[in-house]
């Protein structure tokens, strides 16, 4: 079978073809500015031929026509109609407490979705956007949903509830959600197969999905019991450009004296706070890697409070479980940033948690980073979410048949 699999934005749409029996990559791309002048679409085959198509796309409909277009191009396409497509899975930012598994697209599924908007307004609107474009091109095809949140939904009461007025819970659904679930669920499974304790209840994992945005996770037997995204993905660690979790009380604080509104306060918390924010300089890691390595006090400063931030986290999540076996690094900046990894850690060594720096030589490629005999294994695991994406959309539409 093969899987198309989308992730829509609110002017962007991208997109994977996987063959399932292998379950490779037959093809990707990405539709950017839709909707505004300049759209364009780059398609790469997996042989590494690419191709760029400047058409307007007027919406997102137009968007997967255009995909389609490059999927069945002679020179770099990978199917001749449409009906080779088997199915379509589709990221969605937020299921709420609703969904805590992937599910084939309904009505009721899709009105779930559109419900959840309050808590996800920038994404879900998108997500279901590229839904009803995919669907009204392909309306015989079975669609998956598949969300960033569903595999937090097994944290308890204590790790999920925040200490507010129990109504705000009851009434506007106020909790923790979390996101990155798909490449938290994807590198904590591949953790557990190379120490070869798959379906271990006992087995304790920390996940670190560090990038733009980062997040972490307690896995305990295969299921998120904490994570640090919160109702929304600005909680946890300081990241890119989002403040992560800070004292309350400096918003009205610093709207008080900046003569600012909440909308522009909350701006400024996801769009020029954290990385970019502390150094002035960028909220790329690698352009603060290289200004820290010149000496740049405020990107040192802002390296050190993401280090710091993050070995709190692990020593937390570790206190949770009762303990950890593995800790695993994954994305942008866990899969390609040896200094961070290292650093990370290097305080935990009471733990039985510590890198080799030899072995932590490594970028974007599945590695044991742990010294030989550690108490505790340090994985670096590239994250799939695009695969984990494609494997659910392929067991929910098997069972169709």
């Amino acid at each position: 079978m093969k899987i198309l699999v989308v992730n829509a934005g609110s002017s962007s749409l991208k997109y994977q073809v996987f063959d399932m029996e292998t379950e490779s990559v037959l093809a990707k791309g990405n539709c950017e500015r839709i909707g505004t002048d300049g759209s364009f679409l780059t398609h790469k085959h997996a042989d590494g031929r690419k191709k760029e198509y400047h058409e307007h796309m007027p919406n997102h409909t137009a968007a997967i026509h255009l995909v389609f277009k490059a999927l069945t191009d002679p020179d770099t396409g990978v199917i001749s109609d449409m009906s080779e497509i088997g199915a379509v899975g589709h990221r969605v930012l937020h299921g709420g407490d609703r969904f805590s598994q992937s599910v084939l697209v309904t009505e009721e599924v899709e009105k779930a979705i559109e419900d959840n908007i309050p808590l996800g307004p920038l994404h879900n609107p998108a997500n279901l956007m590229g839904i009803k474009a995919c669907q009204e091109v392909m309306p015989g095809t079975p669609h998956v949903a598949v969300f960033d949140t569903a595999f937090h939904q097994t944290m308890p009461p204590e790790a999920f509830m925040y200490a507010l007025p129990y109504e705000y819970y009851t009434k506007h659904k106020v909790r923790r959600y979390g996101f990155h679930g798909s490449s938290h669920r994807y590198v904590s499974a591949e953790a557990a197969r190379l120490l070869g304790r798959e379906g271990d209840p006992e087995l304790k994992i920390v996940t670190c999905h560090l990038g733009n945005g980062s997040s972490f996770a307690a896995v305990k037997g295969g299921k998120c019991i904490d994570t640090s995204m919160g109702i929304t993905p600005l909680e946890g660690i300081p990241m890119g450009t989002r403040s992560g979790s800070i004292d309350p009380a400096i918003l009205q604080f610093v709207m008080d004296r900046e003569h600012i509104d909440i909308a522009e306060m909350t701006r400024i918390l996801n769009k020029e706070s954290g990385m970019l924010g502390v150094s002035g300089i960028s909220s790329d890691f690698r352009d603060l890697e290289a200004a820290a390595g010149e000496g740049n006090e405020r990107a040192i400063l802002a390296r050190s409070m993401f280090i710091h931030s993050g070995s709190k986290l692990i020593a937390s999540y570790a206190a949770v479980m009762g303990g950890v076996d593995a800790v695993v690094f994954t994305a942008g900046v866990g899969e390609n940033d040896a200094d961070i990894r290292l650093k990370m850690v290097e305080k935990l060594g009471f733990m039985g948690i510590a890198i080799d720096p030899a072995r932590n030589n490594v970028r974007g490629k599945t590695a044991e980073l742990s010294p030989d005999g550690a108490k505790v294994k340090v994985f670096l695991i590239p994250t799939n979410e695009e695969l984990v994406i494609a494997r659910d959309t392929e067991e929910i539409v098997e069972k169709l048949k």
